[in-house]
């Protein structure tokens, strides 16, 4: 499986904030894992968040930031972050820049905060 840019499409997800494409390449392949590329378009964002599961976040293109309601971090191409399960968290694009990240999840729900 090769994964490309243009597969991403616009992303209309009630979570998040401006401008943002997206992908799941592996679809309902793994029954315990969720991978997906997540592009912020000029400082789109998503909002306040929790997981079921640890997420890993690891960024492939521009500048963002990850955030939990106690600390905020920019993190850039090649850093990686690991939000425990549970964690009040954040992340998007920093303001007039784009940022791609892989999110990888195990099975389990999202919820806004």
């Amino acid at each position: 499986m090769r994964v490309r840019s243009s597969g991403r499409k616009p992303n209309l997800g009630e979570i998040f904030v401006g401008h943002v494409e997206s992908q799941d390449p592996l679809g309902e392949a793994s029954a315990t894992l969720r991978m997906t590329e997540v592009t912020f378009r000029d400082g789109a964002r998503n909002k306040l968040h929790t997981h079921a599961t640890d997420q890993v976040l690891l960024v492939t293109a521009g500048e963002g930031i990850v955030a939990t309601e106690r600390e905020q971090h920019e993190i850039a191409t090649g850093d990686l972050a690991l939000i425990p399960a549970g964690e009040r968290h954040w992340h998007g694009a920093r303001p007039g820049k784009d940022m791609t990240h892989w999110s990888i999840l195990g099975p389990g729900k999202t919820t806004i905060v």
